[in-house]
């Protein structure tokens, strides 16, 4: 695994309900995508922007080629598939959701939650996959926003959940989604990180992410 790619988030906004297969996908001309690099993790503007990056990384498919495309803030959807592919093994999971668009969902920073259970998100990293048994706070911009002493350096999610070992979420040193950041692992943008009393351990691993829509 290129550890410079793994380290990066690429996301893809799919119209398609063949979401779920890569051969479909990969015929769909319909399909949008977009793009975070890793320098671009939690904090980066373009989670707040509607700045297109690299079109031509939208028709590439379930790969390392990245891309943002105007879907990303103009798109409305029902339906969040998320993806990660880690050793070149693909795993999805599905959020019912209706929003205009991920943009809307995102951009202002504020927390909105989602209700799938801690399960639910490890699965995505596969039976590897830990976190601290406490908080888990789920959703988009999973942070600890109430406490402005921790939220810039402990454990985030732009999408996805945060776990600690403590009985709050002030202090988080786990997390497993997409666009993460903070302790222990600040350049890991996409995937599971754990320190501190994780359920399996603690855990450091990289993923190429994949959001799709539909």
């Amino acid at each position: 695994m290129n550890l410079a790619l793994g380290i990066r988030l690429w996301c893809e906004l799919l119209s398609s309900d063949k979401y779920s297969v890569p051969e479909e996908f990969r015929k769909n001309k319909s399909s949008h995508h977009f793009y975070i690099v890793n320098t671009f993790h939690f904090n980066s503007t373009y989670w707040e922007d509607k700045k297109k990056f690299h079109l031509q990384g939208g028709k590439t498919g379930f790969d390392s080629n990245e891309t943002k495309l105007p879907t990303y803030w103009s798109t409305s959807f029902s339906k969040i598939c998320l993806g990660m592919r880690i050793a070149g093994q693909l795993r999805f999971i599905v959020i019912n959701k209706k929003a205009d668009s991920l943009y809307s969902l995102i951009a202002d920073g504020k927390y909105r939650d989602t209700s799938l259970g801690r399960n639910m998100w490890k699965k995505l990293t596969g039976p590897s996959a830990s976190l601290q048994p406490n908080c888990n706070k789920e959703g988009f911009n999973a942070d600890a926003y109430d406490d402005p002493r921790f939220n810039k350096d402990k454990s985030k999610a732009r999408i996805g959940i945060i776990g600690n070992e403590q009985n709050n979420c002030k202090s988080c040193d786990s997390r497993i989604g997409f666009g993460t950041g903070g302790y222990p692992q600040e350049d890991n943008t996409c995937g599971n990180v754990v320190k501190h009393k994780g359920d399996r351990g603690d855990r450091n691993i990289n993923a190429m992410g994949y959001i799709m829509v539909q």
